[in-house]
């Protein structure tokens, strides 16, 4: 669509959620009764609808027809509808191709089937032919030719079967009508300020020359050991960090729950289920030889525990706080972050995770909630942050809606990300096929959340910048206190 176009679409939008907004939650704007995405593809106006009274159904509706939404069979009856909700996500993905291979797919399925389905009659001729031999053996031939056109066949749509397959896992979620219409970062909403960014009576140091004055990281030899974006942790720093991490995975354990620590590893169905692979393949460090590959968050390793398996509607919610050493290649940052420890290859993470029934309002209770889970974090840490709506540009594929949490960075000037809370919808569940079976017996996909509980040594940045004090130590928030055997500071180290 063109410029002008985009800007309907925003309007339109706007102007009809106007009348329809409350805010039910406390940072996001929902509709009451219903959400509606208003859709403006070439030729109409699409209005897509989630009652809440049938939260586990999208209607679309389009010249008063009401349709329900499913994956294929939607993309095949509403291509412009899909190619907007594209649009507004950035996606690349071809649906004019997509559906032309789905064409082809259903074209050769149908002559596989008719010739199965004469091959059966042939069976039962045969079987009626009695004694007459060369009836029987006219036939046994024909059959014979059906079974090699057949066998000719099958390869080429096990081949388009698999591009349709790999084309669909393309195809992004539709966003919540709250998430606001952008491109990138620049047009994230701010929704929430807490704390005031601080004013020091001193000239304060940025967080990497504050780590080499106190003698808490030695970047030299750790690129000697691992080459670029590597860090080594000392003293204090390296205490720090584990404080960090049993801090957040005690707090949100408290909440019950479950405690996980696990692999940092993980085979491809976990990326695909995810929604890492196939387009973030360029980020995830492979393991040579193997069906193996390092992860980024336990977020993909909690994803495919579940794979396959159909849970019981009384088991929900799940709700697990996940621990992992966590990789990440960084590709496309050449030169972006590169002093200090903001953007490195190699990280620690506590990461929380929910998986919930079908249900959107109880998708945007637990949004709200892993949200409210990491403010709590924060501001025990004492970090001033705000908290952005982030636009359909920026969310990613998968994502029905997303946060972010930023930390204010007085080097800079500027919040930065630290924390990511998103929720999917059906859209991870289906990757991976993880299901549960209602009260009603009827199996439905499972609804997935995620958000960061706390990522370091990101949190590093804004935790040693704000707390730094005129005598050049830093002072240690009482939350972290227990879990450094009550300091409260970190001074500069004393060799003796």
């Amino acid at each position: 669509m063109s410029a002008t176009g985009r800007l309907r679409y925003k309007t339109a939008l706007r102007s009809f959620f106007a009348l329809r907004w409350e805010r039910r939650i406390k940072v996001a704007p929902r509709l009451h009764i219903f959400n509606v995405a208003v859709l403006l593809a070439d030729g109409g106006v699409f209005f897509l609808f989630r009652h809440y009274h049938q939260p586990h159904e999208y209607w679309f509706f389009e010249e008063g027809v009401y349709k329900i939404m499913l994956d294929l069979a939607f993309i095949r009856s509403h291509p412009d509808a899909v190619k907007e909700a594209a649009r507004v996500k950035r996606s690349t993905i071809d649906v004019d191709y997509l559906l032309q291979v789905d064409r082809q797919v259903i074209a050769l399925q149908r002559q596989i089937e008719d010739m199965r389905a004469r091959q059966n009659q042939l069976s039962k001729r045969v079987k009626e032919a009695g004694k007459d031999k060369e009836l029987r053996d006219r036939l046994i031939a024909e059959g014979k030719q059906f079974a090699e056109q057949i066998k000719t066949m099958e390869p080429r749509l096990n081949e388009l079967l698999e591009e349709r397959q790999q084309l669909l896992y393309l195809v992004p979620n539709i966003p919540d009508p709250s998430a606001p219409i952008g491109d990138d970062e620049s047009d994230n909403v701010p929704v929430k300020y807490w704390g005031k960014p601080p004013k020091f009576d001193f000239e304060p140091l940025d967080h990497y020359s504050l780590m080499q004055r106190l003698d808490l990281v030695d970047i030299e030899r750790a690129v000697k050991i691992a080459g670029a974006r590597s860090y080594v942790l000392k003293g204090d720093a390296a205490r720090l960090e584990l404080a960090l991490m049993h801090f957040a995975f005690d707090r949100i354990a408290r909440k019950g729950f479950t405690p996980l620590i696990v692999p940092a590893m993980a085979r491809e169905f976990c990326f695909i289920g995810n929604g890492q692979f196939p387009k973030g393949r360029d980020q995830v460090y492979a393991i040579e030889d193997e069906d193996t590959f390092l992860v980024g968050t336990a977020e993909v390793s909690i994803t495919g525990m579940y794979k396959d398996e159909i849970l019981k509607e009384e088991d929900l919610p799940m709700t697990f706080v996940g621990f992992c050493p966590c990789f990440r290649k960084e590709a496309g940052t050449y030169g972006k972050d590169t002093r200090g420890v903001f953007r490195v290859h190699q990280f620690n993470k506590v990461e929380q995770y929910v998986i919930c029934k079908a249900d959107h309002e109880e998708s945007v209770r637990w949004h709200e909630q892993l949200l409210a889970n990491s403010e709590e974090l924060v501001q025990a840490l004492e970090l001033p942050y705000r908290v952005v709506n982030v636009c359909t540009g920026d969310m990613g594929d998968g994502k029905v809606g997303m946060y972010d949490l930023e930390c204010w960075i007085p080097s800079e000037g500027r919040y930065r990300e630290t924390h990511s809370c998103s929720y999917f919808h059906e859209w991870q569940a289906r990757r991976v096929n993880i299901r549960y079976r209602d009260e009603e017996g009827k199996v439905k996909f499972v609804h997935t959340l995620n958000n960061t509980a706390i990522a370091s040594p990101r949190i590093f940045l804004p935790l040693l910048e704000i707390h730094q004090q005129a005598n050049g130590t830093v002072r240690i928030p009482e939350a972290l206190r227990p879990y450094m055997g009550g300091q409260e500071y970190i001074m500069p180290r004393h060799r003796g």
